[in-house]
């Protein structure tokens, strides 16, 4: 199943350029995705910078095939509290209120810009993007506090070539947040389960494995990887997960079944270099930009019309 942009909101819809306002995006490996939220997604920031894993892919259908258009991720936090990991109760708990925000910046993907056609007939992956606790990093790596939960979003952006195209910069864009994808950001796994999980599932760490990859990788049917109690080192056994919670709550919310979202509302500038903005590339597969290209975004939870809410892990 698939969700348009904004299809809640018909009016927004409406006020949508219609290179954009038909782009349906779904989410690839929707099912290890499940599997990491169920434990509460944990994701590691280092100086240098950390790949992703699961990596952000995504499947985009409803672009115009002959025009341009611009992609981008960025991170926004889920609440201003910053968490702690009791091993106790393998729970996170609010420690207190969040950190000073990080610098907010755009990760844009390197084949930007490029025809509807190239996007919609392959699997988009996002996995150049790197997750970074440097404040002052100048590799153009995401900056994120850790012990603090974030909520990937990704963009859709029309390269509108009319010459004012600055004047309906909200018309040609569109952006989508995943649910099941929110992490906290941690500088070493705090939940033993999700590096089980992690080194059941990424191809990357078959050596620390102790049977049969086949057992997890490539399989048709969903991974279920059950993990030994607390204090216990056991191989792991495929059977059925028991569902968990963040912190000492369960997590609930209204939630569709489609692995897609609609679309956040808010204003969006252009990609062009007239907004005065230039992009850079660094190393041939990294084209960044900061957040001030963009004015705010609305986070996913005050989206209008959305039928999602957020848990409340306090």
């Amino acid at each position: 199943m698939s969700l348009p942009c904004c299809a809640e909101g018909v009016t927004l819809s409406n006020t949508k350029a219609p290179q954009v306002s038909g782009v349906r995006v779904q989410l690839e490996m929707h099912a290890l995705w499940q599997q990491f939220d169920q434990l509460g997604t944990e994701m590691i920031v280092t100086k240098a910078g950390r790949r992703m894993f699961p990596t952000f892919q995504v499947r985009i259908s409803g672009m115009d095939p002959a025009a341009e258009y611009v992609l981008l991720m960025d991170f926004i936090a889920v609440d201003d509290k910053r968490y702690r990991y009791a091993f106790h109760s393998s729970s996170w708990l609010v420690a207190g209120r969040a950190d000073v925000a990080a610098p907010s910046r755009m990760h844009f993907h390197p084949d930007s810009p490029a025809r509807g056609a190239q996007w919609m007939k392959q699997t988009v992956s996002f996995d150049t993007l790197k997750l970074t606790n440097n404040l002052l990093d100048d590799n153009g790596h995401m900056i994120l506090n850790s012990m603090h939960r974030y909520q990937p979003r990704f963009h859709v952006v029309y390269v509108d070539p009319a010459p004012n195209s600055h004047l309906n910069a909200y018309r040609n864009f569109c952006s989508f947040s995943f649910p099941e994808t929110r992490f906290m950001a941690v500088t070493a796994y705090q939940n033993h389960r999700i590096t089980q999980l992690k080194i059941a599932s990424n191809p990357f760490a078959k050596g620390f494995r102790t049977t049969d990859p086949q057992d997890w990788v490539g399989n048709s049917r969903p991974l279920a990887v059950s993990c030994p109690p607390e204090g216990r080192a056991e191989p792991l056994t495929t059977k059925p997960v028991e569902e968990t919670s963040w912190g000492s709550k369960t997590l609930t919310r209204q939630e569709d079944s489609a692995p897609l979202l609609v679309e956040q509302c808010g204003l969006f500038h252009n990609y062009k270099d007239s907004v005065g903005h230039n992009m850079k590339r660094k190393d041939g597969d990294d084209i960044l930009a900061n957040a001030s290209f963009l004015p705010p975004l609305p986070s996913y939870w005050d989206c209008p019309g959305s039928s999602h809410e957020r848990g409340n892990l306090s």
